[in-house]
């Protein structure tokens, strides 16, 4: 139906791209194309150039005007790179144009993150989501994958003109299978409402760790669960969600689950796509925010995590914001609280620990008041408070 992009080439090494970026004033540009970067690294490429442009607005056919398509064209040639990816969502006409002008595979920001989750998906759930995504996102580019056909002069067959009853049958075969992947996940997602409703019924805290990607989430899971869920240094490490039971004294069984991580112009079709995970999140009796404490950018990262969890219907589910790495800031464990009393931000390291009983006794603070006012209420030492 449509060729995915490969990201290695026959000796097994990264692909060599080409990236693209226009700034349009946007005062984050620098740190989106320092992303943009990590993403191709994440999904095995080799960046052999970067060219950059300023506009006022994107072109309506080319995106960037056309003697930056040229000059994109030829550090493609001069690098031997057989993919551009764009930092930007490309409409499939300006997707189209910039292939002719550059006579390479052309991708956007969306395809790379669709690719990487890809790579990254390990359950059947998770494979059938990000599945649903591509299939979505590649329909609207089906004449893209059939546009040899234009040099074509007919055939058997070929009704109305070149290639017409190809992609006649190529959107009728993805509808199909969009139905079908989506009549799965359906199922899937019953049972997982069941598994859910069994939890509530048991009176077992359902705690969700929310983030933005390479936040930490993954390694704060593993700190507090035992767990050995694959955490690394790059970004969607974990797509998949795991959930482990944590057991807290006074409070009993805790339902811990760690969920894929949050960026930057997150692909909607990806929110979609992963609805039945990001459900999870919203039914959760307590959001944990993981926040890279040491990067600089936290303050945006905060906000788009915050978009997100609005988008999903999450924006209402209490949260602790967890400001980690602090072994990488210098900075002491500590606990904040907000006006009522109650503990609004743990400061901890989950690499090292350090923290890792504060945040523990601010979920047995959140499990006790939740119970109600008769419960016994946990004590945190003074010397713990910012």
């Amino acid at each position: 139906m449509f060729d995915r992009p490969q990201t290695s080439d026959a000796t097994g090494r990264g692909l060599s791209v080409v990236l693209a970026s226009v700034n349009f004033g946007d005062p984050e540009y620098a740190d989106s194309l320092a992303e943009l970067k990590l993403l191709a690294g994440g999904a095995g490429l080799a960046v052999a150039e970067v060219v950059q442009g300023r506009r006022e607005r994107p072109d309506a056919a080319l995106f960037v005007g056309s003697g930056k398509a040229d000059e994109i064209a030829e550090a493609a040639r001069a690098t031997e790179s057989s993919l551009v990816i764009f930092n930007h969502e490309l409409s499939p006409v300006q997707e189209r144009n910039l292939e002719r002008r550059i006579q390479c595979r052309v991708l956007d920001r969306t395809a790379l993150i669709l690719e990487i989750f890809a790579q990254r998906a390990r359950s059947n759930e998770g494979k059938l989501q990000v599945e649903l995504a591509q299939l979505r996102h590649y329909a609207t580019r089906l004449v893209r994958g059939w546009s040899h056909l234009e040099r074509q002069k007919g055939g058997i067959g070929m009704r109305g003109g070149p290639g017409e009853t190809q992609l006649e049958l190529d959107r009728r075969m993805i509808n199909a299978k969009i139905k079908n992947i989506e009549g799965r996940l359906a199922k899937l997602e019953k049972s997982r409402a069941l598994q859910r409703r069994a939890r509530q019924r048991g009176g077992a805290l359902s705690v969700s760790l929310v983030g933005y990607t390479n936040a930490g989430k993954s390694t704060l899971f593993n700190t507090l669960t035992r767990a050995k869920v694959y955490a690394a240094d790059q970004l969607f490490a974990t797509l998949d969600t795991t959930s482990r039971k944590l057991w807290l004294p006074d409070v009993g069984q805790v339902v811990l689950s760690d969920t894929v991580g949050f960026i930057t112009h997150l692909p909607h079709t990806l929110v979609a796509a992963f609805h039945a995970t990001l459900e999870e999140t919203a039914k959760a009796d307590l959001l944990l925010h993981v926040v890279d404490s040491a990067s600089p950018n936290r303050d945006r990262q905060v906000e788009e995590v915050d978009k997100v969890l609005d988008e999903i219907g999450a924006h209402e589910v209490p949260r602790i914001v967890v400001m980690n790495k602090i072994d990488l800031t210098g900075v002491e464990p500590a606990v904040a609280l907000d006006e009522c009393g109650n503990i609004s931000r743990v400061s901890l390291s989950a690499r090292t620990g350090a923290g890792i009983d504060l945040l523990r006794q601010a979920l047995v603070q959140f499990a006790q008041d939740r119970r109600g006012p008769e419960s016994q209420q946990t004590e945190i030492g003074q010397d713990g408070l910012e």
